[in-house]
């Protein structure tokens, strides 16, 4: 049986486990919500999903409490997404497990996620004496928040989307910080930053700004908002490049920060946390 989101522990009374229990990890799998947008067969994007941990903790042998910050990466090309709420009730699972040590840690980690992902998943711990090492940082890109426009739509159309197709193309970085949607099983707010890359003909940016506020009373999940948000802008605006990267603020101790890309030049984006995650 496919799992969907309204059978997820979202919306529900849970009971948190404190022992090792890998099960609770409930996947959903990503091509419904791909089907929405007529993706199949070969997908237009690549990239990956960059959870953060901040509440991980388990116990070493001796009963010591121990605690780390975890960034985990999630192919975009997996056949499931992971449930953020089962994935807060598997970490705490091993807030009273004894284990050998951050390797036996991340090893288990690892395992299960990619079990639940179906396909490698890989888990990067901080400990607490490098908690130090870890930076803060807003994205880079022309900020189309300053732009004051008149909004009277809150639900994502693509329509509104307008490009140059007359002019030469360019290259240019756009970021909002007014990005906002809503949970779909509780109908939580869920907040966040975008940073759009493209190539190709200039998008008129206050067409951009009022798409990306109509995603305001939109119920999707994170990974499924970004890629809706890369297929409306591929299919109306026609960049030959394009990336894009969201940044929302965590709940339950978590942030998720997908990123999807049609070219590989730059690499990954950093993961420098934001003045509001």
């Amino acid at each position: 049986m496919t799992n969907t989101a309204d059978q997820s522990p979202l919306g529900k009374n849970s009971a948190y486990r404190t022992d090792y229990a890998p099960e609770l990890l409930f996947p959903i799998p990503r091509q419904g919500k791909r089907d929405e947008l007529g993706l199949s067969g070969t997908l237009p994007f690549f990239g990956v999903d960059i959870w953060n941990a901040y509440e991980l903790s388990w116990l070493n042998m001796r009963g010591k409490p121990q605690i780390a910050v975890a960034r985990i990466t999630v192919p975009a090309d997996s056949p499931n997404i992971i449930e953020s709420k089962s994935f807060k009730l598997y970490l705490n699972s091993f807030n009273q497990t004894r284990l050998g040590g951050p390797d036996a840690l991340r090893d288990l980690l690892q395992q299960d996620l990619s079990a639940a992902a179906g396909a490698n998943v890989h888990v990067v711990l901080t400990l607490q004496e490098d908690f130090g090492t870890l930076q803060m940082g807003e994205l880079d890109g022309v900020l189309l928040d300053r732009l004051d426009i008149e909004v009277d739509n809150y639900a994502p159309q693509p329509e509104v989307l307008k490009a140059n197709f007359d002019e030469l193309p360019v290259e240019e970085t756009l970021v909002s910080h007014l990005l906002k949607s809503n949970c779909l099983v509780t109908g939580q707010p869920d907040w966040g930053s975008v940073q759009i890359t493209y190539a190709g003909p200039q998008i008129d940016q206050e067409s951009l700004l009022k798409y990306l506020i109509g995603f305001r009373e939109h119920n999707e999940f994170h990974e499924q908002c970004v890629e809706r948000i890369f297929t409306d802008i591929l299919r109306q605006c026609r960049p030959q490049h394009l990336s894009v990267y969201a940044r929302y603020t965590r709940r339950g101790g978590l942030d998720i920060n997908p990123w999807r890309t049609n070219y590989s030049k730059g690499g990954r984006p950093s993961n420098l946390r934001n003045a509001r995650q």
